[in-house]
């Protein structure tokens, strides 16, 4: 055979096997605006401006496609040296712009997105504030990255995370089942309510939320609600905790006089505060608080 016959033979060999492979399929995403999404191909450049989205995008596999996160992503340490777009309420559409997106994962509710639609840019909106958002939300994502089992994949992170939760639950002991407890996510105050995820969390740990879900997620209180909720439980970061007795009323409250607080380092906080892969991490926080404050041999008062 001479070499002319043999590279044509070659060449009609790689037109048979490139004709023979399954097209790339598009992708299609339906986000929480209920605005369908569609990339020709997994998105291979992406930008995140929500650090629960940071969190399960790298959970699932996705971390090297990032090339730009919000101020606030800060794990897995890998997003610690991307550039910084940004936060919620100012996120910079230039800089955004400048880095090739091709898509941009971000919260409903931020203010950038008609802005960034209008220039052309793939945008998915997804708001995380409660578990079956999360459980949304992992589907979702691993359904934009691609792959052959993308919906399971979502689903098996969601598993873990339902799983590390549920082990959570059973280290509490049983006299802090029942306990009224308050947890503080801003000193205003602004509170997690029961229809949150931390909410949902705590009621996972037995213990009672006095912030109803009537009452909005993370809804901004009267302080002497809480004086008269007389919560025996409080839980808040460090950093509010600061002077906490010489709040007005506080002093009568069961939780401060029994020393019944938890007391967040800034690392915890990050954990408790994102509706993501770290779910499980933050329920295990929190029951180990209530381990330390309620021994399981003592009983509830």
């Amino acid at each position: 055979m001479s070499k002319r016959v043999l590279r044509a033979a070659l060449a009609a060999l790689a037109l048979l096997a490139a004709s023979t492979l399954p097209a790339r399929a598009e992708i299609r995403i339906t986000d929480d605006r209920n605005a369908t999404v569609r990339l020709k191909a997994p998105p291979q450049r992406i930008v995140t401006l929500l650090p629960s989205l940071t969190e399960t995008v790298c959970e699932l596999g996705g971390c090297a496609r990032l090339v730009g996160v919000d101020r606030h992503s800060n794990h897995p340490a890998a997003v610690r040296s991307l550039p910084r777009t940004g936060g919620l309420e100012d996120a910079n559409v230039e800089m955004i712009v400048s880095l090739r997106p091709d898509v941009v994962l971000l919260a409903l509710s931020s203010r950038v997105i008609d802005r960034l639609e209008a220039l052309g840019i793939k945008v998915v909106a997804l708001e995380p504030r409660a578990y079956e958002d999360v459980q949304r939300m992992a589907v979702k994502v691993a359904q934009l990255l691609g792959g052959p089992d993308a919906a399971a994949d979502g689903e098996r992170l969601w598993r873990r995370i339902e799983a590390q939760v549920g082990a959570a639950a059973q280290s509490v002991p049983p006299a802090a089942r029942g306990m009224r407890a308050y947890y503080e996510v801003d000193s205003a105050p602004y509170a997690a309510g029961e229809s949150s995820f931390i909410g949902q969390t705590l009621a996972r740990l037995g213990v009672r939320n006095i912030v109803p879900a009537a009452m909005g997620p993370f809804p901004k209180l009267n302080p002497e609600f809480v004086v008269r909720a007389d919560p025996q439980v409080v839980m808040l970061s460090s950093r509010n905790a600061v002077n906490l007795a010489t709040r007005p009323g506080w002093e009568r409250i069961d939780a401060l006089r029994r020393q019944r607080v938890c007391r967040f380092r800034d690392a915890e906080v990050d954990v408790l505060s994102r509706p993501g892969p770290r779910m499980g991490e933050a329920a295990q926080i929190l029951a180990r608080c209530l381990r330390e404050l309620v021994p399981a041999e003592g009983r509830q008062p």
